[in-house]
């Protein structure tokens, strides 16, 4: 009985239930010697640099780590070295596709930012080449999004009216992206991009869907021929917009806007039936900007009241440098407005890579994908772009067009510098409302009815979280929904972390099994011992909670036991199980519950504890506290010894 527990192997063994001591209490459990330093070093390491290419460094020639640092940097020296014709193939083909999906959805992105419609197709030119070169993703497609077009178009008008100062916008506009792109890559850089994981997927639910919503009401004004519009984006504002001016309504313009909405609608359900036929949904755009043109060139119903687009600048990216506030009042007011939309399109890029790399079974590296996109954006604030990060719609068609590398990218490039030079003036005159019909059919998907069922369905708080998010940005505004989005999954968080669950065990009948009374029914207590296990580690925020809690269910055990004529609590044995580790105020509730227990007459007995919460409980001397003789392998060697000494004081 007196045996010591001397390695850290027998702890391991202890813990998981499989020492040859099973029907022992466990006595005088001896720490371990260890290296505090190491593992300090090795617990950083593995938090912040499990995926890290560098740790391949080791005992390489120079030149090897001089590759391998390329390698880490630029992924393209590690995937190019392997490209083969046969990939060219179906990249070039990819490429293409998605190229003639950017072209009209940038022009009209373009415009939810407020900005000139060059600026949309700038922003599909230079971020994905340097994407290319840096990304980790073979399938994500680099561009405007219609999500963040409009966050950062509703964020910049707050400040700066596009119409009155359309210089001092454009600027801050840049500033914003240059922010967004030094957010990212610092986000990468050190390591931090854990921190987005911290918006829920539940509010990020419902912040798209009401974004969707939201832009697909702005769409109303091209639409139905608006002139005159609210620039508040919530759906009261929006509506009385609409219907206090239907007299203002161009009914030659719903046509053309409403015909060719649900060709691409119809489009769409096409290429969702038949995967094969996904090209269709994906030249859909382009066909339509090319068609509505010819109809608007041919019989001049601009000059009826339909709105065009009447100018893109042509030729490729100017310098904008110059034109990024590094000074001045608008400092600030960029950075604010960068690292919002920089953190949302960071969210939406990494959720989508990762989603297209399970697809075809091969990781990406979150903090390098930071690093490729806020380098990206970076670059591009200084070449005339706006923010560009990862779009689902076009990464969906440039994965199921084949694409293998993110060569794809580079061809959807080249088209868009193709364009830029050759092909803008023929945009002259692209109506207004098509451009609307454009955008509401590729919002179309971000209202994810299933999900938000599957929500409901699963988990309420969830759920509640979710229809927060889309009830912010519908009614008040973009950026109060991500607020309400980001604070409702920290309440989720903080919930779980200083509420864990706290469940009371019973004996499974025939067997030594014990579990939770409440998921299995026909568990029965034991006379005069309370069981507890306690599903999560016990640290400052929840340890009070987790003490409280016993405390409250042994007096009520207590008083249900007197009204049947049951014995009184005498021994609470704690499942430590689950428990993967404890801090001192973790050990200081387990002794403030200790003493609550010798005032009641009750002993305290710990079951099943981990290696690391008992070499804590070990060096805290808590053992000596509360008696070598009260810990024990298994919820069941505790009952035993507890039945044991029940009997023998009866």
């Amino acid at each position: 009985m007196s045996r010591r527990i001397s390695d850290e192997k027998e702890l391991d063994n202890v813990a998981s239930g499989n020492s040859s001591r099973r029907n022992e209490p466990i006595h005088g459990v001896e720490r371990p010697e260890k290296n505090v330093m190491k593992d300090i070093g090795a617990t950083f390491m593995e938090t912040f640099f499990h995926d890290d290419p560098l740790r391949n460094f080791k005992g390489q020639p120079a030149s090897k780590r001089v590759l391998l640092g390329l390698q880490a940097v630029f992924p393209i020296f590690e995937w190019g070295r392997g490209y083969t014709l046969g990939k060219l193939k179906g990249d070039l083909i990819a490429g293409a596709t998605i190229a003639s999906l950017c072209i009209p959805q940038d022009i009209a992105y373009a415009k939810l930012a407020n900005l000139p419609p060059q600026y949309g197709l700038y922003s599909s030119f230079v971020p994905p080449l340097i994407y290319a070169f840096m990304g980790s993703s073979r399938d994500i497609a680099i561009g405007p999004v219609a999500v963040v077009s409009l966050l950062l178009g509703t964020l910049l008008r707050a400040e700066i009216d596009p119409e009155e100062n359309p210089v001092d916008y454009l600027h801050l506009a840049f500033t914003a992206t240059f922010f967004a792109g030094i957010i990212q890559a610092a986000l990468g850089f050190f390591r931090l991009g854990f921190l987005i994981e911290f918006l829920s997927h539940a509010a990020t639910v419902g912040f798209m869907a009401g974004a969707a919503i939201t832009i697909g009401l702005q769409q109303l004004k091209g639409l139905l021929g608006i002139k005159d519009f609210t620039k508040n984006t919530d759906i009261v504002s929006v509506m009385h917009s609409v219907f206090s001016q239907t007299k203002t309504w161009s009914w030659i313009t719903i046509a053309i806007g409403v015909s060719f909405l649900v060709f691409l609608l119809i489009t769409k359900y096409i290429g969702k039936k038949n995967k094969k036929l996904f090209w269709v949904p994906a030249i859909a755009p382009l066909l339509s900007v090319i068609l509505s043109t010819l109809i608007v060139f041919l019989t001049r119903v601009d000059k009826k009241g339909v709105q065009i687009v009447k100018h893109i600048d042509k030729g490729i990216n100017p310098p904008s440098l110059h034109q990024i506030f590094f000074t001045g009042p608008y400092l600030m007011t960029g950075f604010k407005i960068g690292a919002i939309s920089g953190i949302i399109a960071l969210t939406e890029a990494v959720a989508i890579g990762r989603t297209f790399a399970a697809l075809k079974d091969y990781s990406i590296d979150g903090n390098r994908e930071m690093l490729a996109l806020g380098s990206m954006n970076i670059v591009g604030s200084m070449t005339s772009c706006y923010v560009a990060t990862g779009s689902f719609s076009r990464s969906a068609v440039n994965y199921m067009a084949g694409c293998n590398t993110a060569v794809s990218n580079i061809v959807m490039s080249m088209i868009v510098l193709l364009t830029l030079e050759l092909i803008t003036p023929l945009f002259k005159f692209v109506p207004n409302a098509i451009l609307a019909a454009i955008i509401i059919s590729a919002v179309v998907p971000l209202v994810d009815i299933d999900a938000v069922k599957l929500l409901w369905k699963i988990d309420k708080s969830d759920f509640v979280a979710c229809m927060g998010a889309f009830f912010g940005v519908i009614f008040i505004s973009v950026e109060i929904g991500i607020l309400i989005a980001v604070c409702l999954s920290f309440a989720k968080i903080l919930l779980q972390v200083t509420r864990p669950r706290v469940a009371v065990l019973g004996n499974l009948p025939g067997t030594t099994i014990y579990r939770n009374v409440e998921q299995y029914p026909a568990a029965t207590t034991v006379p005069g011992v309370l069981i507890v296990r306690v599903d999560s580690s016990i640290y400052f925020s929840n340890s009070n909670y987790v003490k409280d809690r016993i405390l409250r269910w042994i007096t009520d055990e207590d008083e249900s036991n007197a009204i049947n004529h049951l014995p009184r609590i005498q021994y609470i044995i704690i499942d430590m199980s689950p428990v993967i580790d404890i801090d001192t105020s973790g050990i200081h509730a387990l002794e403030d519950l200790n003493k609550s227990l010798v005032k009641r007459d009750v002993q305290l007995v710990l079951a099943n504890p981990g290696p690391v919460v008992m070499t804590k409980l070990h060096d805290a001397e808590f053992l000596d506290i509360i008696g070598q003789d009260k810990m024990f392998l298994t919820v069941g060697d505790a009952v035993r010894s507890c039945r044991t000494k029940l009997q023998d004081e009866a």
